[in-house]
């Protein structure tokens, strides 16, 4: 005899995969209402960005020296020094802005010792007036597109002569620049006249190619990481030019492996969130 079907045994088991169909259904709604996802959450990957940071000054461009295409084309921030009234200084001081990296004026400055030729034209050196002093900050400041600071290039005697230092700072602060000593005496005046004008205090901490090989930089751009790591921020300075293509080479191999331990930064944002400064013009300029 053949048992028709839809019996006792039969309507329970209908019974019961109805009920298991509707908790799924249950649980398809409840996550679906609640933005949780029903399946296993994935691990993130580290993608926020160490608080340690770096802001890597590259001075020197403006005169089409070597490295320079290669700075430009770092996948990571810097900030691009560019010498005022050179060949490529427009050039150079666009093509940073343009890739979001911060453009400041590397200002020539007259040395202790060495040669003349090295500074460029329009150099602050110490016989010149006070007015005099004031005309050239102001020019070279006009000459630099997109500028929000300044560094000394050369500089060991300039930046100890408080009269001729005074007035550079001042003319930084009437445009809203700041000024960042590259420390090349350790005599300088710059961060007791900063301090005085509410200015904020930046210096370099290391220079990354005073010695042109790979070696060398990659050991200085260690110890800078170390530095801000230990300290939570570092400036450094490198350069286009003798040591341009080793100091972007290896800038360029270390990014990966230094991305985290610290944050490539540009020297204007380690002025806003470290130094507290906000730029407050009282003259206009040209290169805003």
């Amino acid at each position: 005899m053949i048992r028709k079907k839809g019996g006792p045994s039969h309507s329970y088991g209908m019974w019961f995969r109805c009920l298991i169909f509707l908790s799924v259904v249950s649980v398809i709604s409840v996550s679906g209402s609640t933005g949780v996802s029903a399946q296993p959450e994935q691990v993130k990957s580290s993608s926020t960005p160490p608080s340690n940071r770096m802001a890597i000054i590259i001075d020197d461009a403006g005169n089409d020296m070597k490295g320079t295409k290669e700075i430009l084309d770092m996948p990571v921030k810097l900030t691009v020094a560019v010498m005022p009234f050179l060949q490529t200084t427009k050039k150079d001081a666009e093509a940073a802005h343009e890739k979001g990296m911060d453009v400041i004026v590397h200002m020539p400055m007259e040395p202790m010792k060495g040669r003349p030729e090295w500074l460029g034209p329009g150099a602050i050196t110490s016989n010149l007036s006070d007015q005099e002093v004031r005309d050239r900050v102001e020019k070279a400041i006009k000459d630099v597109p997109y500028a929000i600071g300044m560094n000394n290039h050369m500089g060991s005697k300039i930046t100890s002569d408080k009269r001729i230092m005074s007035i550079v700072l001042d003319v930084c602060r009437e445009h809203g620049l700041f000024f960042v000593d590259s420390r090349t005496n350790f005599r300088s005046v710059v961060g007791e006249l900063a301090a005085a004008k509410s200015m904020p205090l930046i210096g370099n901490d290391i220079f990354l190619d005073d010695h042109n090989s790979k070696a060398h930089i990659r050991k200085q751009l260690d110890l800078a990481a170390q530095r801000a790591v230990n300290k939570k921020n570092c400036v450094v300075i490198g350069h286009v030019g003798h040591s341009g293509l080793n100091t972007s080479a290896v800038i360029r191999e270390s990014v990966a492996r230094l991305q985290n331990q610290v944050q490539f930064v540009g020297i204007g944002d380690l002025v806003r969130d470290v130094w507290h400064w906000k730029a407050t013009p009282t003259l206009p300029t040209d290169n805003k």
